[in-house]
């Protein structure tokens, strides 16, 4: 029977998961399937890949054919790189303890670099926020300076019209006092 390790979809419209499997080449896509191994999620940033290491390296050892894009994930894994320190091993260019040291090496390399942009990614978007809030910062300062400027006038306006209300009253009291004194 030829096997294929691929990709089943899941998940609803828009946004897919695809569960890692082992299958029957003439099986459907989402049908019958030997083994589970896995599950991919391309929503996430960066993709969440859970992978059982080493049923995949079976399945990949027995025969079972990855298909484009599980080649790639199981790549981004290690698994197509063990398999070939495995070869290597069976053929006799170095022994079992130089193959893991290798693929321990390239595994910690790997981890390096991805923590090394983690970090750049995570200080990036810390300077982001805090330049968004310098600005927002800064619109509120001018936005209160509008505001107390408003307010001001406001109060300016109220007094003269107070001022101006008075005055007339004052002359119009003035009028009636001259009248009684006559």
């Amino acid at each position: 029977m030829a096997t294929k390790i691929r990709l089943a979809r899941h998940g609803h419209k828009d946004y897919a998961y695809y569960h890692i499997v082992v299958a029957d080449s003439r099986a459907p896509r989402d049908g019958k399937f030997i083994e589970r191994i896995g599950s991919y999620n391309p929503n996430t940033n960066p993709a969440t890949i859970d992978l059982n290491f080493e049923r995949a390296l079976y399945w990949v050892n027995v025969g079972a054919q990855p298909t484009d894009t599980v080649r790639n994930i199981l790549s981004r894994e290690g698994v197509m790189l063990m398999k070939h320190l495995q070869g290597g091993v069976k053929k006799g260019a170095f022994d079992e303890a130089t193959a893991e040291k290798r693929f321990a090496a390239w595994k910690a390399e790997k981890d390096a670099k991805l923590g090394k942009v983690s970090a750049e990614e995570v200080a990036k978007a810390a300077k982001l926020a805090k330049e968004r809030l310098a600005q927002e910062v800064e619109a509120n300062k001018q936005k209160a300076a509008e505001l107390a400027k408003k307010r001001q006038e406001a109060l300016e306006a109220e007094a003269a019209a107070a001022a101006a209300a008075e005055a007339p009253a004052e002359g119009e009291a003035a009028e009636t006092a001259e009248p009684a004194a006559e």
